[in-house]
């Protein structure tokens, strides 16, 4: 056996899983997930509808309190609107209790899930800001904040399986680079769009894009190759998500400047095509993050020799 390759054994025992899995930390970090991506979509209704400000004051609704606010009113824009705040008011309570169960992990995780606290609250204060000061750019932050708030998710919900607690040695180090590039262009792209949602230019957006749809393959092809149990199947998924989002970003282009009468024109599709393209760019921003973060716990061969039967060379890629 050649002497720059450690023995099998050495690898299995190297790749053991960090810590101890806790299902409840992965349960909560899945469920807060789900729940930011129905909060995404009520958040595109709100602003494709027009209903960003049907509600025109906070923390109250028309003068209730929020929980409170009658059922029989919830119509038209209030509708949407009252919605996103519920949900961001469930996705804030899912967070807080997702942030005590990582308490519990200690390291990284703990610092995480402080963050995604931070997070949460911070956006709960800018979607109240931009109802009470009027600002369209507390609009283009919220609606930027949201995708890297869901990616953080995402990253949290990976970490947190039995799979992700398991140190990538099957991965070349040398991806940490790119993957963390993709990852960043893919975000600098998610904020052009939120710049054109509310009249901004859609050449810095058009130009994203093509650079995504060119390295993007470029670097998930490399992780398809590898045997590793979470980068291969979300490479996969990335270029598949790319994909759909091609489809959506066209046909938004087609209906914004009204390429056939049947196809711009109509109400439905000018809501449902830029809601759906927005999730999908959140999802592409989640998957490139989880990329990304498992790139960063790859480990070559002499460290995983070095950690075999004790595993405490993985506790800092956490």
């Amino acid at each position: 056996m050649p002497q720059n390759r450690p023995p099998v054994g050495a690898l299995s025992s190297a790749a053991t899983l960090i810590g101890v899995w806790r299902p409840v930390a992965h349960r909560l970090a899945l469920a807060t997930l789900a729940a930011t991506a129905v909060l995404i979509v009520l958040g595109g209704l709100v602003t494709n509808t027009g209903a960003a400000l049907a509600v025109p004051d906070w923390p109250s609704t028309f003068g209730h309190n929020m929980f409170l606010f009658p059922w029989s009113r919830m119509v038209g824009g209030v509708f949407y609107e009252h919605s996103h705040r519920l949900a961001g008011a469930l996705v804030g309570l899912l967070t807080v209790a997702l942030a005590a169960a990582l308490w519990r992990e200690g390291g990284r995780l703990r610092q995480l899930g402080l963050v995604a606290v931070a997070v949460v609250l911070a956006q709960g204060v800018l979607g109240g800001l931009r109802v009470v000061l009027l600002q369209d750019t507390l609009a283009i932050v919220h609606g930027s904040l949201a995708p890297a708030f869901f990616a953080l998710l995402a990253a949290l919900s990976m970490l947190t399986s039995p799979c992700g607690r398991i140190a990538a040695a099957s991965l070349d180090p040398a991806l940490k680079r790119p993957t963390a590039v993709t990852a960043a262009l893919v975000y600098v792209q998610i904020v052009f769009g939120a710049l054109l949602a509310h009249a901004g230019p859609l050449d810095p957006h058009l130009a994203g894009a093509a650079l995504v749809f060119a390295l993007v393959p470029i670097v998930t092809v490399r992780l398809r190759r590898t045997t590793d149990a979470v980068a291969a199947p979300v490479a996969t998924l990335l270029l598949v998500l790319l994909g759909v989002q091609l489809v959506l970003g066209v046909g938004l282009l087609l209906a914004r400047f009204s390429l056939g009468s049947s196809f711009g024109g109509q109400v439905r599709t000018a809501v449902l095509l830029p809601v759906a393209h927005r999730l999908v760019g959140s999802l592409v921003l989640g998957a490139a993050v989880v990329l990304a973060v498992r790139a960063s716990t790859a480990v070559t061969h002499a460290v995983a020799l070095r950690a075999s039967g004790t595993g405490r060379e993985f506790s800092g890629s956490l």
